[in-house]
């Protein structure tokens, strides 16, 4: 196997024969062969090669061939030769979607992240976007979103491709039977699809318990507790988190406080505004619940209190963001620091929220103690993103870890995110982590098509 860098040209010949500079012959390992199969994605088509004297390497297709496998464009690309088969690409196709669309916004407010990791991989790759409409199953092509030279898009249709970063918006995108089939189609065809589906909060707990090393980190949880486990872990914790395992953006979460002498106390969000309710006992705090949610309590999680560090009476989390990098290993790419508003239950920014750098968080807690804190918490999230992996049995390319710290630096991991949501690169001081979190997929994406020099696997 054999892998390098070529200039792919166009040409209106008709015939089936592809002209190759004698330096790329050689490279491919190809000198003295009369004829190839060329592959783009999931298509290959049978050609003949004939070389020409030409400085450089050089790949001229006719149109037969070209249209036959429907490469998008000419230009600077990467060749594959795996046993006589010489794989241009890699294709990568970027799945999302959008409720609200629009021509210049077909993956609606996603559309901005998706042309930033689409001019991520433009160099180096034949890199697109597409959403489940945009397949044709009979014919194995997607219409396609690319990039045009001026930053709108252009639609080309493109053969199935050899691996795809799954950023379905949303768990009600990703629910359907459509889409599970789509999915389960990919598969059988071979075809990498990471980021299969959004966690909830259910899962990761299962997906770590057979992993004692990994399972400390994660507070004491249960799934759809009965009234009975409910006051028992508020009279063993004194104050819990009562959330739905489905939730997202802290929407639907109580934290709920038993004091002894005072009684019961439940904070959480309405209408925009912090709510804090006193309770005289505990079945009136239940009945306020149910009132308020009624079956759907079935569907929630009870998890210990954590005393996280602090600023200014707030609690601080952290978001860590993390990737596969080019040879398959978890990295730490992102971390963000969020501070809690006053009086909210949660450290989401659009509950008032505030994100900090975990330097600035830390060192006015911890001092001079802080980068060995960090370094720490760092080790712990690549060895729960590990530990999440080994149990999963789909593939996984990234994970966003919801993590606090107690006043005593241990480490404690309450969500696991497999598509995380980029708010903290919005920070001035993030910015570069945001940019090497897009050179990140793009790595994993070479890595799951195969298009990795020797010395990169």
């Amino acid at each position: 196997m054999s892998l390098t860098f070529c200039n792919v040209h166009f040409t209106q010949q008709p015939e089936k024969v592809v002209y190759v500079s004698n330096s790329l012959l050689k490279m491919l390992k190809l000198s003295g062969k009369k004829s190839i199969y060329l592959r783009l994605g999931k298509i290959s088509v049978s050609a003949t090669i004939k070389p020409i004297k030409k400085s450089g390497k050089h790949l001229y297709l006719p149109a037969g061939i070209r249209n036959s496998i429907r490469v998008p464009k000419a230009g600077s690309i990467m060749l594959l030769n795996n046993n006589d088969e010489v794989h241009i690409g890699p294709l990568i196709g970027v799945l999302s979607d959008s409720a609200v669309r629009s021509v210049t916004h077909p993956f609606g407010n996603r559309t901005g992240f998706i042309k930033q990791l689409l001019r991520e991989g433009n160099k180096r790759a034949y890199i697109f976007a597409f959403t489940p409409r945009d397949i044709n199953w009979q014919q194995e092509t997607i219409l396609a979103y690319f990039l045009s030279e001026t930053g709108g898009w252009t639609r080309k249709t493109v053969p199935l491709p050899d691996v795809i970063y799954n950023r379905l918006p949303s768990r009600r995108a990703e629910t359907g039977a459509a889409v599970n089939s789509l999915r389960e189609r990919f598969i059988r065809k071979k075809i990498p699809f990471f980021n299969w589906s959004f966690f909830n909060k259910s899962d990761v707990y299962a997906l770590l318990e057979n992993e004692p090393e990994s399972y400390r980190y994660v507070p004491e949880s249960f799934n759809g507790p009965s009234p009975d486990k409910m006051k028992e872990m508020l009279e063993k914790h004194h104050f819990v988190y009562y959330k739905p395992t489905a939730g997202s953006l802290g929407k639907g979460i109580y934290r709920l406080i038993y004091h002894p002498k005072k009684g019961y106390f439940a904070r959480y969000r309405r209408s925009g505004s912090n709510v804090l309710l006193r309770f005289s006992s505990f079945n009136s705090m239940m009945r306020m619940l149910h009132a308020r949610h009624g079956r759907s309590l079935r569907n929630y999680v009870v998890q210990q209190g954590i005393r996280l560090i602090e600023i200014d009476s707030c609690p601080i989390d952290f978001r860590f963001h993390m990737h596969k990098n080019g040879k398959n290993e978890w990295v730490v790419v992102g971390i963000g620091a969020k501070k809690a508003g006053k009086g909210s239950v949660t450290t989401h920014l659009k509950n008032g929220g505030q994100l900090l750098t975990p330097e600035q968080a830390l060192s006015r807690t911890f001092g001079s103690r802080a980068s060995d804190v960090l370094h720490n918490a760092k080790q712990v999230a690549i060895k729960l993103a590990e530990a999440i992996e080994r149990n999963y049995p789909h593939l996984l390319g990234e994970l966003g870890f919801d993590i606090g710290i107690d006043q005593d630096e241990r480490v404690w991991m309450f969500e696991a995110n497999s598509k995380p949501g980029r708010s903290i690169f919005k920070h001035p001081s993030l910015r570069s982590e945001g940019r090497s979190s897009l050179t990140h997929i793009f790595e994993h994406c070479l890595y799951l098509s195969k298009f990795r020099r020797r010395d990169e696997q």
